[in-house]
């Protein structure tokens, strides 16, 4: 599907400011990442091509899908699927959302998560969307920390999305390092 990357990055620009951080009665605004998910669906649903054979679907509860549970992606609950509902054959996308106050177990989950759709359930794309500007170095730490704790980790792509307004972007291809610079990485601690 050609068109996710535009669909991704004006559905995001039109996300307002509400949504991106929700006001509070006698408190400033703060991250609510199930607010945010869902006007960023609704912003994607409003572009999605009429004629599209995949569907754009929020959280679906994979616990009772057969073939999922011998993969062991029943417990999954990914933010955005694209895919063919009914043909495991069409699983184009999955998209995991946190904003920039994620914690280091949130990341963990999420990055697991998009590995294995990508791995054992055949998903093409993987797209883990950080939404906010504070902290963002912060969660990119947490990111590379995992990644490089993980084995036989895919391509999984990273976007970040700034501020309300503003369009999120592909900032990053997430990738281990290679075995060869963990070899060296192993010796010179030696």
């Amino acid at each position: 599907m050609n068109e996710l990357d535009e669909i991704l990055s004006i559905a995001t620009t039109n996300i307002p400011r509400e949504y991106f951080r929700l006001p509070i009665d006698g408190g400033g605004p703060i991250y609510r990442e199930r607010v945010y998910c869902y006007e960023l669906y609704h912003q994607m649903r409003c572009l999605w091509p009429k004629d599209c054979r995949f569907r754009l679907n929020g959280e679906v509860d994979k616990a009772a899908h057969p073939i999922l549970s011998r993969l062991g992606a029943s417990y999954a609950k990914p933010d955005l699927l694209i895919h063919g509902p009914g043909h495991m054959s069409q699983n184009h996308a999955i998209i995991e959302v946190k904003s920039v106050m994620a914690d280091l177990a949130g990341v963990r989950k999420d990055l697991r998560t998009l590995s294995l759709f990508r791995t054992r359930v055949g998903y093409e794309r993987a797209i883990y969307l950080i939404y906010g500007g504070d902290y963002f170095d912060r969660v990119l730490s947490m990111i590379e920390q995992t990644v490089s704790e993980l084995r036989d980790f895919p391509p999984i792509e990273l976007w970040h999305h700034e501020g309300a307004e503003s369009s999120a972007r592909r900032v990053a291809t997430l990738a281990p390092p290679r075995e060869e610079a963990r070899s060296r990485a192993a010796r010179r601690e030696r």
